[in-house]
């Protein structure tokens, strides 16, 4: 036998068995996939995987209102997006543009906590999820906030696309931030906000335009301050530089307070108001909290209204709950 021969009898060999084990594997490989199919469905173990903060959510559907806000955000300037998936399946969207990465992901990553915690405190029955978007200029700002006065130096807003009067649903609701919001407020004046609009947006269905300032701010300054561990000298500075002085508010802050405007002191409107609201959570609970917010949230309040409210949530009259709020005041600026 040639060796020619030999290499032609070794590769006839090597071809019949690389046939044979084609052959077997290929009928293994079928045995074993039809004893997959007849498996039963709770034999099979398959690992989730878990939802990051970018996941598309396939429960949760995408909130109607984006594809306008998102073309209206494009004329403006190219859109830059960050979805966030709560463990519950429902979705939050963050919108902005290229420059303003550095916001839009910090209030991604705030958004998820936030809603957690303003549902701890109002409770369940809204959305628990949020659209926010942050303006390129004031012009944008206004445009989407609806807002049809004077462009304003406003830091955050939110927003409903269509009035309507409670309880029929709002929608569109959205959070819009200014271009300078997180230059101007940091990274806790962020957070803080976000969870003081939020909280407008979770009460909303209940509240009527004109209600009372110092329920409506101060119910979410509370929200916005809860749990941060900072002191009344350090969540009220004005407030408790007037009452270490003996200045104490003669009365709840009035609705025209709030405005921003020369000579008159807004922030101590917010400070006075959120301390009411912190009051009543201290003296009575949250739940007396929320009840009487819902109580006040109502519309326009009287004298008369305001005593009744104050009467069949807390037991007490306008009078003697301006006293006691007042010495609680005191107590805590001397602190």
């Amino acid at each position: 036998m040639t060796a020619l021969t030999r290499v032609r009898n070794w590769l006839a060999a090597k071809r019949r068995f690389e046939f044979v084990a084609t052959v077997a594997m290929v009928v293994a490989l079928t045995a074993v996939g039809g004893a997959l199919v007849l498996l039963p469905k709770s034999a099979l173990h398959v690992r989730p995987v878990p939802a990051t903060a970018d996941a598309a959510v396939p429960s949760a559907p995408a909130d109607p209102q984006l594809p306008e806000l998102r073309r209206a955000m494009e004329s403006y300037a190219p859109v830059v997006t960050r979805q966030v998936c709560a463990a519950d399946g429902r979705l939050s969207v963050v919108l902005g543009h290229p420059y303003q990465r550095d916001d839009v992901d910090a209030l991604a990553g705030d958004v998820g906590a936030a809603v957690a915690a303003v549902t701890q405190l109002w409770g369940t029955d809204w959305a628990r999820d949020a659209v926010i978007a942050v303006a390129s200029d004031p012009a944008e700002f206004a445009a989407l906030t609806h807002d049809t006065g004077e462009v304003s130096d406003q830091i955050a807003a939110a927003s409903v696309s269509d009035p309507f009067v409670p309880p029929a649903q709002p929608t569109g609701q959205r959070i819009v931030f200014s271009a300078a919001a997180g230059r101007r407020l940091g990274p806790e004046g962020l957070r803080e906000t976000l969870r003081h609009e939020l909280t407008h947006v979770a009460a909303r269905a209940v509240t009527v335009d004109g209600s009372p300032q110092w329920v409506l701010e101060g119910f979410a300054e509370y929200s916005a301050h809860r749990g941060s561990g900072r002191t009344f000298a350090q969540l009220a500075p004005t407030l408790t530089a007037k009452a270490r002085t003996g200045a104490l508010p003669a009365d709840l802050p009035a609705d025209d307070a709030f405005v921003p405007t020369p000579g008159n002191d807004a922030e101590l409107a917010y400070e006075q108001g959120w301390s009411a609201n912190a009051y009543v959570a201290a003296r009575f609970g949250e739940p007396k909290l929320v009840e009487l917010y819902r109580h006040l949230a109502t519309g326009p309040q009287d004298a008369s209204a305001l005593d009744t409210a104050l009467h069949s949530t807390l037991g007490i009259g306008h009078t003697d709950f301006v006293a006691r709020w007042r010495d609680w005041i005191k107590a805590r600026a001397s602190a």
